[in-house]
């Protein structure tokens, strides 16, 4: 199904983009794409800040993983650590309520002493 989709959009883009060249004979592909309702500057310089922006990202996931090593050589308990860290970001009022239904579903198992 999705794939089905994806096979109606590239054929969409297809028909808009001959359309757009349709008529423009010797203007360039920006000035048809423009044609087109599209600003093709506007649209490559977003997509290059989006792939920059990516990069970043991969660099910064690999920075992390080196701190989770670090901690895991230093005897610390990563599993913990990234719960820890989940807790943080909630709001306070959140994580008593997180806290007060988890303590209650495991009296309800039985799982408190």
């Amino acid at each position: 199904m999705a794939q089905q989709r994806s096979k109606n959009t590239s054929g969409k883009q297809r028909a808009m983009a001959e359309q757009a060249g349709a008529g423009l004979e010797g203007k360039s592909a920006n000035q048809a794409v423009e044609a087109a309702g599209i600003a093709a500057d506007r649209l490559r310089s977003l997509v290059e800040r989006i792939e920059r922006l990516e990069e970043e990202k991969q660099a910064l996931a690999g920075d992390i993983r080196e701190v989770f090593a670090e901690a895991k050589g230093a005897g610390f308990d990563t599993k913990i650590m990234r719960q820890v860290i989940k807790l943080r970001k909630m709001e306070s009022d959140d994580r008593q309520e997180q806290e007060t239904l988890l303590d209650l579903y495991k009296q309800a198992l039985g799982m408190l002493h």
